[in-house]
């Protein structure tokens, strides 16, 4: 059985040594106010009622941005974590849709069922699943295979039945209680649903609307303390993908669209394989860029020459670190 995302742990591995350059980018915890909201994020903790879409319009109107993203949709009466990406953060939505996800679900069967019967059925539905989205779903009804981690069962009383599920983004746990009660016979729904996780984000991480809300009314007074707490970098929604560390005079390139060599390499993590989505950082921590592997983590530590890596999506703006070329 795989694990999720974020259950794996990477050992960073080091090819060469740089001093760093204070002249040139800096740290994203320590970015000017406005710079630290157009590469930052905030996780919400969604509540019922609004789509993820009006949750994202109203902060792109509070926070007075063009343009605001969000990763992974939620049913309006789904509640739970929602990141929510600003202005140029948008870029690296990506990340987060291509991280695992964890719900707490209510099930409800049509019938009177033993605890046995169902804890059984879900067991079934652990592993590599087929899955056809419902017809009320924001992607084509294309029958598909997703990944189920685990389902960890709670409790029940005969007709609601409590489990938590670790798994692939794109899973629909709206499906997934419809095929349980198909499976058992007697019919089921899903009757509540929160999201606990997304990617790298829990329940821990959450704030509301109106914290936001309060964070930038503070702000106008002149203190960012408080939206400094609630925004994050950007950068914090790549924390589960592999990640490569890169000389100062390798970023200016990269910013062009030029691939990732070996020489350009300082620092990389363990564990990654060829086609990996892996973010690619500067030594203050700045992503650089989203990138697809062509080397694996063993081969990048064998070679001297050769592509490590191609752009996937460029997140930083050019010039913020000078041309070596």
């Amino acid at each position: 059985m795989k694990k999720p995302v974020w259950e794996i742990t990477r050992e960073i591995r080091v090819k060469a040594e740089e001093e760093i350059n204070p002249e040139y980018g800096c740290p994203p915890e320590e970015r000017p106010i406005n710079d630290y909201i157009r590469f930052g994020m905030v996780v919400i903790d969604k509540t019922p009622g609004p789509t993820s879409h009006e949750v994202a319009a109203w902060i792109k109107k509070l926070l007075e941005l063009d343009k605001v993203g969000h990763g992974g949709t939620l049913d309006p009466k789904v509640t739970g974590v929602l990141p929510v990406t600003l202005q140029d953060s948008t870029k690296i939505v990506q990340a987060l849709l291509d991280s695992g996800k964890e719900y707490v679900c209510v099930m409800r069967t049509h019938e009177e069922i033993s605890e046995e019967t169902v804890r059984k059925t879900l067991d079934l539905f652990t592993g590599e699943i087929y899955q056809r989205p419902p017809l009320r779903s924001s992607v084509s009804r294309r029958l598909r295979t997703r990944y189920i981690y685990r389902i960890d069962f709670i409790e029940g009383d005969g007709k609601n039945w409590l489990f938590k599920v670790a798994c692939q983004s794109g899973t629909y746990i709206r499906k997934l209680c419809f095929d349980v009660g198909e499976v058992i016979g007697c019919g089921a729904h899903m009757q509540e649903l929160r999201r606990t996780r997304s990617g790298p984000f829990t329940e821990s991480d959450l704030f509301t609307l109106y914290d936001l809300s309060e964070a930038v009314d503070l702000k106008k007074d002149g203190d960012d303390t408080l939206l400094r707490k609630i925004i994050r970098p950007y950068e914090d929604a790549a924390q589960l993908l592999p990640k490569i560390w890169i000389r100062d005079s390798a970023v200016e390139a990269i910013c062009n669209g030029a691939q990732l060599a070996i020489p350009g390499i300082l620092r990389y993590e363990a564990g990654i394989n060829v086609n990996d989505l892996i973010c690619v950082m500067t030594q203050k921590g700045e992503a650089v860029a989203l990138m697809r592997a062509d080397m694996s983590s063993g081969k990048i530590q064998a070679e001297d020459h050769g592509i490590a890596a191609t752009i996937e999506r460029v997140l930083m703006p050019s010039g913020v670190y000078p041309k070596s070329w």
